[in-house]
């Protein structure tokens, strides 16, 4: 009996469709591992072997006749007490997550009014993470060389930092809720974990937290992100026992070096403390918030997810609550009121600052995000980060702070003259697997100029201002 020919006809088209959506997908998984050998081969930091050991200098500051002192003040602003310089040697400890980019751009326009000399990475934008951080990472450094300021991100090795920069230091970081911290990594690094390809469902994370040790592979790549990160990213090993006395050890270790430890939940107080350590001032501290998730994006934990998400990051959960101590005895010192009244003032001046540089007042999606400059980096997969519109009638008097405080971190450090050609590298690389998964795309669409690159500081970044993960 001969069949129906429009039913063989449709059951063939059918085929055909499926050996295309398997062959795109052998394509995406052959380019996506190749590219990730590639980077691996590219970013494996070279081995220097004997550096000689050349004491730093124990300040990198100017003289102090070139750096303008000011008096302290109290609550009422009233000039009190004998004056100081501010503090210009300075390690930002940049965790992930934890709205590090926002200061990162506080930090660099301070460096620029100051002049200062930063200890940039070569080539990306983070001193071969998650590799322990070594001089040898620094672009063109030699022994005895004088650095003011190093804050891209790194894996904390006090040592080797110690033997960069100066004497008189000052050691700074920041931490974050780490249930916040866990669902904020999951979604941003969690394609680039390869155990939560194997995960289940749409909501991966809600799966994961229910068994997290039936998916969780402490060997496997990139699985820092997903467990402990902070504990990890201050060089401490991310898989100990809660109960492990080396946990306790690691955040003494963290308590000695780290003269102020910020708080995400409490920022913009975080920046007066900081104003206080520095001897800063609050035209140094303005700011607007970056790199901030769009909200259809952000899962909301529910009490029970959240108790899990500590309970896997229990290490990081310790951390915290002895920060928040530590922080919150400070602001006590500081005093409360006086706090209020500065972090008010603040405020004032960002939305000062926010009516005289947003195009309409916030933040937009990427797609709505004007100018090639003020794209910010996206993940795998979606375009989640957004970014703002600098209002094209910005009296001139603004003009350069305006773009300043909006320029995303990946441009900022490039026209600081950072060579970032393995993050634009990278950045390809996202790009054609994020056409690849686009069910209308074929490997021809996504493929051409996917290597079209040029090596320099001066090579402008790819249209949406892509970095390393």
């Amino acid at each position: 009996m001969r069949g129906d020919p429009r039913r063989c006809w449709t059951m063939t088209v059918k085929q055909g469709r499926q050996w295309r959506s398997m062959c795109k997908g052998l394509v995406l998984g052959t380019l996506l591992t190749s590219c990730m050998i590639l980077l691996y081969c590219l970013s494996t930091p070279q081995i220097h072997f004997n550096l000689p050991e050349v004491p730093v200098p124990y300040s990198c500051a100017h003289r102090p006749s070139q750096l303008q002192t000011k008096p302290t003040t109290n609550s009422s602003h009233q000039a009190h007490g004998p004056a100081c310089a501010p503090k210009v040697d300075i390690m930002f400890m940049k965790t992930h997550k934890t709205a590090s980019s926002t200061f990162l751009n506080i930090l660099f326009r301070f460096g620029e009014k100051h002049r200062l000399k930063f200890a940039f990475p070569d080539s990306r934008n983070d001193f071969f993470y998650p590799s322990l951080f070594e001089r040898s990472h620094v672009k063109d450094y030699r022994p005895g060389m004088c650095f003011n300021v190093i804050c891209n991100h790194l894996r904390f090795n006090a040592a080797e930092v110690a033997k960069l920069l100066p004497m008189d230091t000052s050691y700074i970081t920041i931490l974050r809720d780490p249930a916040e911290l866990f669902e904020s990594s999951f979604h941003y690094f969690g394609r680039l974990v390869p155990f939560t390809w194997r995960i289940p469902g749409d909501d991966k994370l809600t799966e994961f937290l229910r068994d997290p040790l039936y998916y969780f592979d402490p060997e496997g790549f990139n699985s820092f992100y997903l467990k402990n990160l902070l504990f990890f990213d201050f060089g401490q090993d991310n898989t100990l026992q809660p109960d492990d006395p080396r946990v306790e050890e690691g955040i003494k270790f963290i308590t000695d070096r780290f003269q102020l430890v910020m708080l995400v939940e409490h920022f913009e107080e975080s920046l007066i403390l900081l104003k206080e350590t520095l001897c800063w001032e609050m035209d140094d501290l303005l700011f607007f918030k970056l790199n901030a998730r769009k909200g259809s994006t952000v899962s909301k934990l529910t009490p029970e997810l959240r108790v899990r998400a500590l309970e896997w990051n229990a290490i990081d959960w310790k951390l915290y609550q002895h920060f928040n101590q530590t922080f919150w005895k400070k602001a006590d010192a500081y005093g409360r009121r006086r706090m209020a009244e500065e972090v008010a003032e603040l405020r004032r001046r960002n939305a000062a600052m926010t009516s005289i540089c947003i195009e309409g007042g916030h933040a937009v999606e990427a797609g709505s995000i004007q100018e090639t400059d003020m794209q910010p980096w996206q993940p795998i997969g979606e375009k989640s980060i957004m970014g703002y519109n600098l209002k094209k009638n910005v009296d001139k008097a603004h003009q350069k702070l305006c773009r300043k405080m909006l320029m995303p971190e990946l441009q900022y450090l490039t026209e600081l003259g950072v060579n970032l050609w393995i993050t634009r590298l990278w950045g390809h690389v996202r790009d054609v697997i994020n056409c690849l998964e686009d069910t209308r795309s074929t490997v021809a669409d996504c493929a051409p100029g996917f290597c079209q690159f040029k090596d320099g500081p001066d090579t402008e970044l790819e249209e949406d201002g892509s970095a390393a993960a």
